[in-house]
């Protein structure tokens, strides 16, 4: 039985497992099911929100009324939080990797509508954002207010749960289903989504193989990072988990040129999966790592993904990260 710690129940939850009746058929002997996490809300939506259900509440724990919280200028989790700060009735500081824009569009746009504040640093000064957070942190202090800061993604040891929690609700639409994938596959971009799923499938005997492609940095920085969160996790709510049993899969070859920025064959796959199911993903983390494990599964027995006869595939939202991007569709 896990112990789970405090939560706000902020989700539309549980979200559906899908089968891809239509894109399936371009595979000789496997299923794609996809896990509707973009269906967690209509703007709060995607992976974040599993995540800050568990953050939000270690901040009102801790009777903090402003967050902190860091990301590209197109962050989903930025958005989500910023969206969720404003329905909570506390306040949002941003701080965002990039050149303040003309005009903000897509998640930076939801940002500005939703009330919070924001600071940008330049690539070359993104290092030092967490310092920076630290600092916000005390000038909050002596306006009178508690900041809670929440790194990245909400991928630390306290995010860790939301995809623990998942788990347990894949669990349950497994059973519904009479179904035992061989692989869960995700997006990586944090390592949080990644991290929960691992711990949360080896918790829960589920046997299926949690496969992630990456969106940003390589597999060795993901491995130490899971390891890392789950060690601090382990320490802070006393959990007693093998660490040595965990299998971090993380598949290169699909980051493309760099973190947000998504080749031809990316907007081409969106469009695919939208013409033929209706079913739409981002450029950022699901088009690349949907991406991946296509052509994974067309490779066969030779395919990071062999074997495989049932594939979930965890949709982690990024809708509005498709907008600033529009440009690079091709219509005929």
């Amino acid at each position: 039985m896990i112990e789970w710690p405090a939560r706000i129940k902020l989700a539309q939850l549980p979200t559906p497992l899908t089968k891809l009746e239509k894109f399936s058929q371009r595979f000789e002997n496997t299923t794609v099911w996809v896990k509707r996490d973009e269906l967690t809300g209509t703007e709060v939506s995607g992976n974040k929100i599993r995540k800050l259900e568990f953050c939000i509440a270690e901040a009102q724990a801790q009777s903090c009324d402003t967050v902190i919280t860091c990301g590209g200028i197109q962050s989903n989790h930025c958005r989500a939080t910023a969206i969720l700060g404003a329905r909570l009735g506390m306040k949002v500081h941003l701080i965002l990797r990039g050149e303040r824009p003309q005009m903000p569009e897509g998640n930076l746009l939801m940002d500005y509508l939703s009330g919070a504040e924001i600071t940008y640093l330049n690539q070359g000064e993104w290092s030092s954002h967490e310092a920076l957070a630290r600092e916000l942190q005390a000038s909050y202090q002596a306006q009178g207010r508690k900041a809670f800061f929440i790194p990245v993604g909400a991928s630390d040891e306290v995010g860790l749960w939301g995809y623990i929690k998942a788990s347990e609700e894949l669990l349950q639409d497994f059973s519904d289903l009479d179904l035992e994938p061989e692989y869960i596959v995700t997006a990586t971009g944090s390592g949080g989504t990644q991290a929960g799923l691992i711990v949360g499938t080896q918790m829960l005997g589920i046997r299926s193989q949690v496969v992630a492609f990456n969106v940003s940095d390589d597999a060795a920085y993901f491995d130490r990072k899971i390891r890392d969160d789950v060690t601090l996790w382990k320490q802070r709510y006393n959990q007693q988990f093998d660490q040595d049993a965990m299998t971090i899969k993380t598949v290169e070859g699909y980051l493309g040129a760099g973190y947000g920025i998504a080749g031809p064959e990316i907007f081409d796959i969106i469009s695919e999966l939208g013409r033929t199911e209706g079913l739409f993903l981002d450029p950022v983390y699901t088009g690349k790592a949907f991406h991946g494990m296509v052509t994974e599964l067309l490779k066969g027995e030779s395919g990071q993904l062999s074997g495989a006869k049932n594939v979930v595939f965890i949709h982690t939202g990024g809708l509005f990260g498709v907008f600033p991007q529009q440009q690079n569709f091709r219509f005929e």
